[in-house]
C-alpha cells in the first residue's frame, strides 16, 4: 500500500503586510517594479534558506527581506522609550501610544490631580496617568550642579563625592534630568515640525562607543543648517528579551533580537584611499562584501555583545527611526534628506518616503566630502560619474583641491550644482563628534563597553543642551537659529 507523504507548508513569498505596511519590493527608485506588492513581479532567492533575498524581475535588485511586523514592533519600542517619563498613553495598543499630551491636548482629558501634579486620561483607552514633572522641581539646584560638573568633565566619582550622594542617587537623578529634557524638547520638536514646510535634514548612522566593538549603532537627524537635532535612537534595548535569534528569519516575528554572534575570520581591510572618487568607489565594494547588505554588523570580526541589554538588528531601528520621522512630518511640503553613503539608510528612506519620492517632494541625498570643505565654497566644474552594482548617478566637483560629491537617489539629473552647493551631513557628523570628545571618560570606560545603558540618559540630556543651550559663534542655538526660542535657555530654565 502507498502511504502518502505529508504536504510541507508552503512559506509565503513575502512576508505579510501590516497596518498596511508592506516594506519588502523593489528600492531602484527609476524600476517600473519600484514600490511594487505585485509578487509577480519579484523572485525569492533562496541560495541560503537563512538569508532569503528578494530579486526584483525588471532590473535585478536584490533587497533584502524584512518583517514588517518586527518593524512595527520596533517603531512602538522607539515610541515608549522615547516618551518615557513624559505624559503621554503607554498602552501598547492605543493608536495615542507616546503622543505627549503637551503637544496633542485634544486626545486627552484633565482628570484631576495627584498631590499637586495633574493627571490625565486618554479618550481612546481610557487608561489614566500622572505628569511627573508638572510640579515644581525641588532638586533642580542639585541638578544644575550635577550637570555642570559632569560638562566639565568630572568624573561620576568626583560628582557624588562633591554632592555628597551615592552612585544610585547620582544615577537617579540623571534619570530624572532626562525626563525633564525629554519634556522640553517634545514642546519644541511639535512647533518645529508644525510650522517648517520646507526642511533639509542629515542624517548618520555611527557607533555609540566607537573603541567598544559592542554593536551599538547610534542613528541621528538634525536640520542641516543650524544643526537642532530631530530625532536619535539606539539599536540598543536596556532590558533583555527572552528569545533572541543568531540568524535573521523575516518570515519569523521576533527576529530583529539578535543573539550574540561568533567571531569571524579577520579580514584585510584596505587601506583608506585618499581620493574621493576612490572612496566611493570602496565603499560600494565594501558593501556589496558584507553577508547582509543592509546590515552593517554583519561583517563586523567580533561583536562585543552587551552583558546588560540586548542588541536588535540595525536596519529594524533605522527603518522605525525613518517612519517616526515621516509620522511627525504631516505638515511639511518639501524636504531634502542628506545622508552619508550606506544601504540601509537609503533603502530605509526610499521605502518610508515612496509616496512623496513619486510626487518629488523629497529630495534623498547621498553626501561625500573632503574634511576641508566648507559651506561657503561654490562648486566648480562638475563631472558626472556611474558608480556601484546599481549605477548611481555621482556629481562630483573640485575647488583648490578640495573635493566634494553628491549622489540624488531619487533620480533628479537637473540640479547637481545647486547640490553641490547647499547639501551637507556636516551639523549631524559635528553634533556626534562633539558629544564623543564631551563625554569621552564616560563613553571609553573600560566597564561601561559591555554596559551601554548608563550612556542612554546622557543622549537625551545631550540633545536637549545642544538644542536650547549650546550656543555657536554667533551666540545663537540651534532652536533660536530656527526660530522656536528668543534666547539661549539656561540650565535652570531647563530642569525646571
Amino acid at each position: 500500500m502507498m502511504t502518502s507523504q505529508p504536504l510541507q507548508p508552503i512559506q509565503p513569498l513575502l512576508p505579510k503586510a501590516v497596518e498596511h505596511l508592506q516594506l519588502n519590493h523593489c528600492k531602484t527608485v527609476g524600476c517600473c517594479n519600484y514600490g511594487s506588492k505585485n509578487i509577480d513581479d519579484y523572485v525569492i532567492q533562496r541560495t541560503n534558506p537563512e538569508r532569503p533575498t528578494l530579486v526584483c524581475r525588471e532590473c535585478g535588485a536584490f533587497p533584502p527581506v524584512l518583517s514588517n511586523q518586527d518593524v512595527v514592533d520596533e517603531l512602538t519600542r522607539v515610541k515608549v522609550t522615547q516618551s518615557s517619563g513624559l505624559p503621554a498613553c503607554s498602552n501598547p495598543k492605543c493608536e495615542n501610544l507616546g503622543l505627549a499630551v503637551l503637544t496633542h491636548r485634544h486626545l486627552y482629558h484633565a482628570f484631576g490631580y495627584s498631590g499637586d501634579r495633574q493627571r490625565y486620561r486618554c479618550k481612546c483607552c481610557q487608561g489614566t496617568f500622572v505628569d511627573r514633572w508638572s510640579g515644581f522641581n525641588n532638586k533642580h539646584l542639585v541638578q544644575q550642579k550635577l550637570l555642570a560638573m559632569l560638562f566639565t568633565g568630572y568624573a561620576i566619582r568626583d560628582i557624588c563625592r562633591r554632592l555628597s550622594m551615592n552612585p544610585k542617587t547620582f544615577y537617579d537623578q540623571l534619570s530624572h534630568i532626562a525626563s525633564r529634557c525629554r519634556r522640553q524638547l517634545a514642546m519644541f520638536d511639535a512647533r518645529l515640525f508644525k510650522h517648517a514646510q520646507n526642511l533639509s535634514l542629515a542624517s548618520n548612522l555611527t557607533t555609540l562607543q566607537p573603541k567598544s566593538s559592542n554593536g551599538v549603532l547610534w542613528i541621528s537627524t538634525c536640520e542641516a543648517t543650524s544643526g537642532y537635532v530631530v530625532g536619535q535612537h539606539l539599536n540598543y534595548q536596556a532590558s533583555d528579551h527572552d528569545e533572541k535569534h543568531l540568524e535573521h528569519d523575516p518570515f519569523q516575528v521576533g527576529t530583529r533580537f539578535m543573539a550574540p554572534p561568533s567571531a569571524l575570520l579577520e579580514t584585510n581591510t584596505t587601506p583608506p584611499s585618499q581620493g574621493i572618487l576612490a572612496r566611493v568607489d570602496n565603499k560600494y565594494r565594501e558593501v556589496l562584501s558584507r553577508p547582509q547588505l543592509e546590515d552593517p554588523l554583519s561583517n563586523q570580526a567580533r561583536i562585543n555583545y552587551p552583558t546588560k541589554g540586548c542588541l536588535i538588528r540595525p536596519q529594524y531601528t533605522v527603518y522605525a527611526h525613518y517612519l517616526q520621522l515621516a509620522s511627525q512630518l504631516e505638515y511639511n511640503q518639501q524636504l531634502a534628506i542628506f545622508m552619508p553613503q550606506e544601504p540601509l539608510m537609503r533603502s530605509a528612506v526610499v521605502s518610508i518616503f515612496l509616496d512623496r519620492i513619486k510626487a518629488k517632494t523629497i529630495h534623498p541625498i547621498y553626501v561625500e566630502q573632503d574634511e576641508q570643505w566648507h559651506s561657503d565654497m561654490e562648486a566648480d566644474r562638475i563631472d558626472i560619474v556611474l558608480l556601484g552594482w546599481w549605477r548611481d548617478r555621482w556629481a562630483f566637483t573640485r575647488n583648490k583641491d578640495i573635493s566634494k560629491g553628491i549622489c540624488h537617489l531619487a533620480g533628479e539629473k537637473e540640479n547637481e550644482r545647486y547640490w553641490l552647493n547647499t547639501a551637507t551631513d556636516r551639523a549631524v557628523l559635528q553634533y556626534q563628534q562633539r558629544f564623543h570628545d564631551q563625554f569621552a571618560q564616560l563613553v571609553n570606560e573600560p566597564r561601561r563597553k559591555l554596559r551601554p545603558a548608563g550612556l542612554l540618559p546622557l543622549l537625551d540630556i545631550y540633545r536637549a543642551w545642544h538644542n536650547l543651550c549650546r550656543q555657536d559663534r554667533t551666540g545663537q542655538t540651534p532652536a533660536q537659529q530656527m526660530g522656536l526660542t528668543s534666547a539661549p535657555l539656561t540650565l535652570e530654565q531647563l530642569l525646571n
